[in-house]
């Protein structure tokens, strides 16, 4: 097997986007230095978190959680800078690591990443000239290894590549659903980031925890071939399996999701080719599979102007699609609505389609699950 940047880093990464919560909706940060404590203890040192991540609450936790806690040394942290989110000039962006430093206290960080990099946002990195202050930061010695996070497809990133061949690693949105998706085009830009050498840290190898509960057939074929495994084991061995990975992220919510993780990577194995061969059996299952592939990351709704809960109402068509209820979903569409905007509330503006990483036609999914309004 070939050699590459990041190579000996644990094959699991903690992501910190999904962190537990208690029931007042703050994050629960007794679980979550357990939680840290676990990883560490099994021998993970990778840590990701964002500056826009739960309004700032996941670098705070963070810092709570492991900076406070643990020597510098022991472990590694990154987080990003969102040029499209949560600024409104040059100023703005780049205050976003400093504040990031301020939050997490961490001195410096091992990995930074412009985040998010889509058709409707990367020409705002070089408009506000962060490639080059992020290039500032490392020469200081704040920043060890920088690279982006990418939505878009395969071309734009060849392009960006091409560009910028300095940078020290990327993330891309790798799993066994999405690999022949052209919405996400996960084996076309896995590969042309093999071809440039660019080491790859992967971000939903579970697809927002979709593929941890897949559909029943997927289930079914998982189980015949091996009973005890996890579903969520097979997508995460799936991705770390592959040459030129740093580290696979899962964002684990609870301490049951980080024991069921470590159970199978502490001492990782990677596919095997019989296990190859259950993974395209699913692959084939999956494309009778029509429900909506949202990820539930909230970034469709951070600029609606109608505040609809995009995610919540295609959840629970979701569920209609899977199982069809007495009502056709109108009491659940009521309970995720309330105090929120319909789907009938859409003007049709576009913002989250251009923000949406699965690339959904949101508004014509709205104007789908508007039959579930009463």
């Amino acid at each position: 097997m070939a050699d590459w940047f990041g190579k000996e880093v644990f094959k699991l990464g903690f992501g910190l986007m999904r962190l537990p919560r208690l029931p007042d909706g703050t994050i629960d940060m007794a679980q979550v230095c357990t939680m840290v404590d676990m990883f560490i203890e099994a021998g993970g040192t990778y840590f990701d978190t964002a500056y826009v991540y739960n309004n700032g609450g996941s670098e705070a936790a963070a810092r709570k959680a492991l900076v406070d806690r643990y020597p510098r040394e022991s472990y590694t942290l990154c987080t990003k800078l969102n040029a499209a989110m949560h600024c409104h000039d040059e100023a703005s962006a780049k205050q976003q690591f400093y504040t990031s430093l301020e939050r997490t206290g961490a001195g410096y960080f091992d990995y930074y990443l412009l985040h998010a990099l889509q058709r409707n946002n990367y020409k705002k990195y070089d408009e506000y000239h962060i490639w080059d202050f992020v290039k500032e930061q490392k020469a200081k010695g704040l920043i060890r290894n920088y690279g982006f996070s990418f939505h878009a497809d395969p071309e734009l990133l060849e392009e960006l590549l091409c560009l910028h061949p300095d940078v020290d690693f990327i993330q891309l949105q790798i799993n066994y659903a999405d690999w022949e998706n052209p919405g996400v085009a996960s084996r076309e830009c896995y590969e042309i980031a093999r071809k440039h050498g660019v080491s790859i840290t992967v971000m939903e190898p579970v697809k927002g925890g979709g593929l941890a509960a897949p559909p029943q057939g997927v289930q079914d074929i998982f189980r015949a071939a091996d009973p005890e495994a996890s579903m969520a084991s097979w997508a995460i061995r799936y991705v770390a399996s592959m040459e030129g990975i740093i580290t696979v992220l899962s964002g684990m919510s609870n301490i049951a999701q980080m024991e069921d993780n470590l159970s199978y990577m502490r001492d990782f194995k990677p596919l095997s080719e019989s296990e190859q061969q259950v993974i395209r059996a699913v692959q084939d299952e999956l494309k009778k599979d029509d429900t909506i592939k949202c990820t539930a990351c909230h970034y469709c709704t951070e600029g609606c102007p109608m505040g609809i809960a995009i995610p919540e109402i295609f959840a629970v068509k979701n569920s209609e699609i899977k199982k069809p209820s007495w009502n056709h979903g109108t009491q659940a569409y009521a309970i995720a609505t309330q105090g929120k905007g319909k789907a009938s509330d859409c003007i049709e503006c576009g913002q989250c389609e251009g923000a949406c990483p699965q690339h959904l036609e949101i508004i014509e999914l709205l104007k789908e699950c508007t039959s579930m309004e009463s």
